[in-house]
């Protein structure tokens, strides 16, 4: 899913849980998205939905989050720790697991990515690897 739509995207989320949830075999990404919906369990009975998940809108403006970026920010995350791109994230986590558990200093990954990807929205442009690796390291405290 290199450029998948807002329905693939979510489509995907479920199914990837209804799969685990039956004992399916899990493919690829499946696998990695199922972890991560176990650490959300406050997903679950809208990932139980198929036809609520396509249809519901998520408004930051009424305080919501989207659980669909959500969890394709933590994907995302997943990916890049496990190739280390860019360059040095894998040292910046491993700083934040020295005082962290793995799931709240994934979500400080994730908040740096995101804020990353607005920035880069915002400007019309690419992501800035630096700056997106830079606050990491800052809230790594390293």
């Amino acid at each position: 899913m290199f450029n998948p739509s807002r329905d693939q995207v979510r489509q995907f989320f479920c199914e990837s849980w209804r799969k685990y949830r039956q004992r399916l075999p899990l493919q690829g990404a499946e696998m990695t998205a199922a972890e991560l919906i176990l650490e959300h369990p406050e997903y679950h009975a809208l990932l139980e939905n198929l036809e609520r998940a396509l249809e519901e809108e998520f408004l930051p403006e009424r305080g919501q989050t989207n659980p669909f970026l959500h969890l394709s920010l933590h994907l995302a995350v997943a990916e890049q720790l496990s190739i280390d791109q860019p360059h040095g994230i894998l040292a910046a986590y491993q700083a934040l697991r020295s005082r962290l558990d793995v799931h709240d200093a994934e979500h400080v990954v994730v908040e740096c990515l995101g804020e990353a990807l607005f920035n880069a929205q915002r400007r019309g442009g690419a992501i800035d690897g630096a700056a997106y690796l830079d606050a990491l390291r800052r809230a790594a405290g390293s």
